[in-house]
């Protein structure tokens, strides 16, 4: 396994299955390479038995946790989430050795663990909000039948060193982590020395640690030696093991790795230097089961939109998202509309939605009349705008497809 940075300087390095390395960056710390587990517990095989939610209501939980139902589907994010911290104490399991659950609070995690599901081996959790409340005490016990344990968290929290790393310091019998969480409103990167530091060195029997950490740093006046260049590249930095597994990878700038990111269907790219036609080459060749796209770039890489002939924007062949289905493009310049919606440098055939300013699409398509845009929204059954608007006549002969 491997490990990638997004953000500046990228340096791969090496993860065996000991993961016997951590990755550094020169401006943020170094490698760590003493790390190896000091035994593997995998040649004994168990029977699993699992638990599953198709509810909001606790009721199912205590049910699924006694009756021990088979989990029917690797996807927790369409179940809804469960809020489950007030739960009385009769609520537990002696025998439940599986998890898989999506809950709305970081403090139903802890409450899962507060010795209520004792055999409880492995347990798989996306939370819906991670906040930095820390009046609520909670179990702060070892877990030492948890081998197999995986957090997923797409929004950003300031809530990582206080609420994330001292539940996963419980886990120190854990064989296989899978860590996925964005943070914002620190002070340092989260790099492979902090991983190494903070996290698998309490780990000594991991032996598998998937992740992708995204860390959001606003730098401020009390920053030094950084030029306008190093902020750009290093305000956002993504660390990822590699091959990359998730579905989901945000904050994409204009520099990031040479990889073909097979799993990925949902990605936001954004920046503040311009995104030129070059870099959407990249974007479809590194990411081809894209689905949703969401781009955030209010820089034109014209100087001037409105002077030049659009139809014909670098006059080069167009870019094939064939799997693509829904674009957000509501926080661009109109040069990033035009780039999916002209058919001369976009082939999209499965784009059916758009979040998108009506004035802007407008501006794009000249009031729903050009033939240049016309391929590319044949398909669109959705709209989402910042306003609601009544659908002219107009709009529905450009938009065929388009649903009430």
């Amino acid at each position: 396994m491997q490990m990638a940075i997004d953000g500046g300087l990228v340096a791969p390095e090496t993860f065996n299955r000991s993961i016997s390395d951590s990755i550094g960056r020169p401006d943020l710390g170094r490698s760590s390479n003493d790390m190896s587990p000091s035994r593997n517990l995998l040649n004994q095989s168990r029977h699993v038995r699992s638990a599953t939610t198709s509810s909001p209501s606790a009721a199912h939980i205590l049910r699924a946790a006694a009756l021990a139902f088979i989990v029917k589907s690797s996807s927790i994010s369409k179940y809804p989430p469960l809020s489950i911290w007030h739960l009385p104490s009769i609520f537990f399991s002696s025998i439940l050795t599986k998890l898989n659950i999506n809950v709305r609070r970081i403090h139903d995690c802890f409450h899962l663990l507060d010795g209520r599901l004792k055999q409880l081996k492995i347990l798989i959790v996306e939370v819906g909000y991670i906040d930095n409340n820390l009046q609520i005490i909670h179990n702060t016990n070892e877990l030492p039948n948890l081998k197999s344990f995986s957090l997923t968290y797409y929004y950003e929290t300031n809530a990582y060193d206080n609420q994330v790393i001292p539940l996963l310091r419980r886990m120190t019998h854990l064989e296989k982590l899978t860590l996925y969480i964005r943070i914002d409103d620190r002070s340092r990167f989260v790099d492979g020395t902090n991983l190494h530091k903070n996290i698998l060195i309490h780990m000594p029997r991991l032996h598998t640690f998937t992740f992708y950490i995204s860390t959001d740093i606003q730098f401020d006046d009390s920053v030094d030696h950084l030029s306008d260049n190093d902020i750009q590249q290093t305000a956002v930095c993504n660390v990822f093991s590699l091959p990359f597994t998730f579905n989901r990878l945000e904050k994409i700038s204009n520099k990031f790795p040479n990889i073909i990111f097979n799993t990925v269907t949902y990605l936001i790219v954004g920046d503040v230097i311009p995104f030129k036609y070059e870099f959407f080459i990249q974007i479809a060749k590194a990411f081809p089961s894209l689905k949703d796209l969401c781009i955030i770039n209010v820089t034109s890489p014209l100087l001037n939109f409105d002077s030049y002939t659009a139809d014909n924007i670098d006059s080069c062949s167009s870019i094939q998202y064939l799997n693509l289905t829904s674009l957000t493009v509501n926080y661009v310049d109109n040069y990033y509309i035009e780039q999916f919606l002209v058919d001369t440098k976009t082939y999209a055939p499965h784009l059916t939605e758009i979040k998108v300013h009506f004035d802007r699409l407008q501006a794009v398509t000249e009031n729903f009349t050009r033939d240049a845009t016309r391929y590319n929204c044949r398909n669109i059954k959705r709209f989402i705008f910042e306003k609601t608007i009544n659908y002219s006549n107009e709009l529905y002969l450009y938009f065929p497809s388009l649903l009430d």
